[in-house]
């Protein structure tokens, strides 16, 4: 139960840098001695010091650290990269016991720090909390192990299933589904839409209300139809337009030459390529459609405004799954989906 609650403190010290940390995962570290934390820290961004590295900073009487464990949300690295393999630091500091939530299915981890650790004669628990370790890092696991960027779907409907009126913008969500929508951009990789979308539209994609980074931005415009002018060109975030025509780099806008043919397919690997771990397809019901029906997705968002009723319009994509969670944000609800 003890271990319990110091992993459970280390995911909220890892939930600081959500949205920061690409291409690394979210990790959270505490060290513990004779029931007192003496030490936090987390891994806050990629090329800065791990979380272990961050938490054993922060402790005042490194003499203390012998007769300590350190917890950490996902198993120490064993790699040299930007940084040394923490689990020769552990080693090094000779901690009394090391205790992971989850192990780390990367190629260069995949149980080699926790190796290194019991051969060195330290005692090691894993798998403390498991499930909720493997969540915070669903994006990262997902990413390495399908070779792809963990995909959420999100639209919003009115209470009878239509997306605009009258196939013009229209608001659906309030101010605070807005937000919500906002903080999600904030947390998440990239952001997708479609020609029609862009067009239609005009979106920035940004988090303007909220104070956040914004995501990479991509466009599927095979025929170049959007205008220069349009918003998904302003310098804002950078931005990815994958069309049929041309490779270039203008500024922050990067043209991907592509074949319409098995588009989803291709457009995932390069995703992969790119080191892409997380996309939020936002785009129109034809291109959400097309991420249902290949089953290439991990969470859907459908924000429904229950209290409007549209008679004419783009109707909402054709969706079966049942919600495991529903959130109540005035006259709008957000139904949470999963596929995994």
């Amino acid at each position: 139960m003890q271990d319990e609650i110091y992993i459970k403190r280390c995911i909220e010290l890892a939930k600081k840098a959500l949205g920061n940390t690409y291409p690394n995962p979210l990790v959270g570290s505490v060290i513990v001695h004779e029931g007192k934390i003496i030490g936090e820290g987390y891994h806050q961004k990629a090329g800065e010091y791990h979380a272990e590295i961050n938490a054993i900073n922060s402790v005042e009487d490194k003499s203390l650290i012998p007769e300590s464990t350190i917890y950490v949300t996902l198993e120490p690295c064993a790699h040299f990269g930007k940084t040394p393999p923490c689990a020769l630091k552990i080693v090094e500091l000779g901690f009394k016991r090391v205790v992971i939530g989850a192990m780390d299915s990367h190629d260069k981890v995949n149980g080699k720090g926790k190796k290194i650790i019991q051969d060195a004669g330290i005692e090691v628990t894993s798998g403390i909390l498991e499930k909720e370790c493997i969540d915070l890092n669903k994006r990262f696991f997902t990413y390495h192990e399908k070779k792809r960027p963990f995909i959420v779907l999100k639209w919003a409907q009115s209470a009878n299933g239509f997306m605009d009126k009258d196939f013009k913008p229209f608001q659906i969500s309030n101010a605070l589904t807005k937000q919500f929508v906002h903080e999600l951009r904030n947390n998440e990789h990239a952001i997708l839409i479609g020609t029609v979308t862009a067009l239609r539209d005009n979106p920035s994609l940004t988090t303007r209300e909220i104070t956040g980074r914004n995501p990479i931005r991509f466009l599927i415009d095979m025929d170049l139809k959007v205008p220069a002018h349009y918003n998904i060109y302003n310098d804002e975030a950078e931005t990815l337009v994958f069309n049929s025509i041309k490779n270039s780099e203008e500024g922050n806008i990067k043209f991907i030459k592509t074949e319409r043919e098995n588009f989803i397919e291709k457009l995932l690997k390069k995703l992969h390529e790119l080191q892409i771990q997380s996309m939020i397809v936002e785009g129109g019901s034809f291109v959400l459609q097309q991420f249902i029906d290949a089953n290439l997705w991990d969470e859907t968002l459908i924000i429904k405004n229950e209290n409007l009723t549209i008679e004419n319009g783009t109707k909402a994509p054709k969706f079966s799954h049942e919600y495991f969670e529903v959130q109540k944000f005035r006259d709008n609800v957000i139904e949470f989906h999963r596929n995994f």
